[in-house]
């Protein structure tokens, strides 16, 4: 497995990768309507424009993206950072992939900077989050009006 900067080149292929890990692993916490919606949102040139002001990384096996994830401002913040676009294919979860791709938002220059990270996590990866030190924030475990749960973390 090797870790990379997205790159332009990689908009169709991190597109479907979304599209199937949402449509496969995440339809057993969401609606069919929900997960297209968010489907639509992850558009190439959607992902294309996420990765102007975030720093997006790929994961890649054998020359096929298998995972992703990016990190980047807060709402425009110095000193807190939120992760995005977290997906790992469906065939490659479970082998500590997405570790790999948290390990490496870690050691970015935006979440160094950081005092606090947050996660707007999906209900299927907010266990996956919470084992790696990520809680719920003001202590809300339930999800918000976008379906999402707020998670984060102090350094």
């Amino acid at each position: 497995m090797n870790v990379r900067r997205f790159d332009p080149k990689d908009a169709e292929e991190v597109s479907a990768l979304i599209a199937t890990t949402l449509r496969t692993t995440n339809i057993k916490d969401y609606s069919p309507d929900y997960i297209e919606k968010i489907v639509a949102a992850s558009r190439p040139q959607d992902l294309l424009e996420r990765a102007r002001w975030t720093h997006f990384y790929v994961v890649c096996d054998e020359g096929r993206l298998v995972g992703c994830g990016a990190i980047g401002p807060y709402w425009g913040k110095e000193d807190e950072s939120s992760f995005f676009t977290i997906f790992v294919l469906p065939a490659y979860q479970g082998k500590g992939i997405g570790v790999e791709i948290i390990r490496t938002l870690e050691r970015d220059a935006y979440f160094l900077r950081a005092k606090r990270v947050e996660i707007p996590a999906s209900i299927t990866a907010t266990p996956f989050y919470r084992k790696l030190g990520y809680d719920y924030k003001n202590g809300v475990t339930e999800p918000d009006a976008e379906g999402l749960l707020r998670l984060e973390k102090y350094r």
